[in-house]
């Protein structure tokens, strides 16, 4: 056997602190721990994986609902859009039996009057044909017959009287034809 070299001076020092044999290191804890802490780690990495692709399938769903009450709205923009132009609002009024309005006379915050009222013309509407079919009934108001001359009994009661509007009669809606049973 090969014997072991003295050391001398300060590596005999550094040796003393070692101990003297080869010693033999309780292994099974160490390598326990090390198994312990890589599958710790790589557990906790596969569970944050997990969270993260959950929270990217609802992120994606989020955006895809964003986007179609997106369309949704802007459809409905362009519905509200195209009712409120000038020419559908002019349509519809028309439809509803309106003419537009005759001259108008504005007042001065003194009271005065400024310019002179004109009435509104039935000759000015142009007809552009049958109303909408919400339009079609339409009822006098009390005091009045359909055809705008005053009833044989006026209603007694003690609110001032306000002339009523009604439909010129050249706007009048005519009454469809009834279709009989059998055809």
């Amino acid at each position: 056997m090969a014997r072991k070299p003295e050391l001398k001076g300060r590596a005999a020092r550094l040796a003393r602190l070692f101990p003297a044999g080869r010693a033999k290191a309780a292994r099974t804890p160490f390598v326990l721990l090390v198994v312990l802490l890589l599958g710790g780690g790589l557990i906790g990495l596969l569970v944050l994986n997990s969270a993260l692709s959950e929270g990217s399938f609802k992120l994606a769903d989020l955006q895809k609902r964003t986007q179609n009450l997106t369309d949704e709205e802007q459809a409905l923009q362009r519905d509200i859009d195209a009712y409120s132009s000038p020419d559908a609002l002019q349509r519809r009024a028309r439809e509803l039996g309106m003419v537009p309005g005759g001259d108008p006379a504005f007042l001065d915050p003194n009271g005065t009057v400024k310019g002179v009222p004109g009435a509104a013309s039935p000759e000015a509407a142009v007809y552009d044909g049958p109303p909408a079919p919400e339009s079609l009934t339409l009822t006098p108001p009390p005091g009045l017959t359909a055809t705008g001359t005053p009833s044989p009994a006026p209603p007694q009661n003690d609110t001032p009287a306000v002339p009523a509007l009604t439909a010129p009669t050249a706007l009048a809606p005519q009454s469809a034809p009834t279709p009989t049973p059998g055809r």
